[in-house]
C-alpha cells in the first residue's frame, strides 16, 4: 500500500508557505532598493541585487521545501512535490506582484526606476572617473545604462501579460527542478508471497 498525501493539506500548505515566501521576497526586494539608493560603491550596487534576489531567495526556498515536505507527512512523490512547490511559487508571485509591483512601486515609490537609475549612474560615473577611464567610454557606458532603464519605463499591457506568462512557465519549470531535489517517496515493504 502506497503512502497517500492529503491533497487539501498539500494545497493549503502551499498557499501558506507561498504567502510567507511572497512577503519575505517583497521585503528583500524593497530592502535591496533602499540599499542601492544609499550605496556609493559599484561593487555594492552590483552585488546587492544578486544577494537579495537570487542567493537569499534560493536559501529560503530550500528551507521552505524541507519544512513543506515535513508538514505534508515527510514523503511526497515528484508530482505531489511539483504541485505543492508550484502552488507556493505562484502564491509568492501574486503576493509580490500586489505588494511590490502595485503598492510599493506605484503608490509608495512611484519614481523607483528613476531613483535607481540615478544611484547607478552616479556610482558608475564615480568609479569610471576614479579608474581614469576616458570620457568617451564613460559616455558610452552611461548611454547603455540609460537604454536599459528606458526599456523598464516603457512597459505596455501586452508586454506585462507576456511577462506574466513567461514567469508562470519559469515557475513551473523551477517547481519541477526543486521537486526533483526534494521528492522523497515512502519505501513500501512488500513481503514475498509463498
Amino acid at each position: 500500500m502506497a503512502f497517500e498525501i492529503d491533497k487539501k493539506r498539500l494545497r493549503i500548505t502551499g498557499l501558506v508557505f507561498g504567502l510567507l515566501l511572497g512577503v519575505v521576497l517583497t521585503v528583500l526586494s524593497i530592502a535591496s532598493f533602499y540599499i542601492i539608493l544609499s550605496a556609493t560603491s559599484v561593487v555594492i550596487i552590483s552585488s546587492v541585487p544578486f544577494i537579495f534576489s537570487a542567493l537569499f531567495p534560493i536559501l529560503l526556498v530550500v528551507v521552505l521545501c524541507f519544512n513543506f515536505r515535513k508538514r505534508v507527512g515527510g514523503f511526497w512523490a515528484l508530482r505531489e512535490a511539483a504541485t505543492g512547490i508550484f502552488i507556493m511559487f505562484f502564491t509568492a508571485f501574486v503576493i509580490q506582484f500586489a505588494l511590490r509591483d502595485q503598492l510599493f512601486a506605484k503608490v509608495i515609490e512611484p519614481h523607483m526606476i528613476e531613483k535607481t537609475q540615478a544611484a547607478m549612474t552616479n556610482s558608475v560615473t564615480k568609479f569610471l572617473k576614479e579608474s581614469k577611464t576616458s570620457p568617451d567610454i564613460i559616455k558610452k557606458k552611461l548611454a547603455e545604462i540609460q537604454g536599459e532603464f528606458n526599456a523598464q519605463k516603457d512597459v505596455t499591457i501586452g508586454r506585462q501579460i507576456q511577462g506574466v506568462g513567461i514567469s508562470i512557465i519559469f515557475m513551473f519549470v523551477l517547481a519541477i527542478i526543486f521537486a526533483a531535489f526534494f521528492k522523497k517517496e515512502a519505501q513500501v515493504y512488500n513481503p514475498p508471497t509463498v
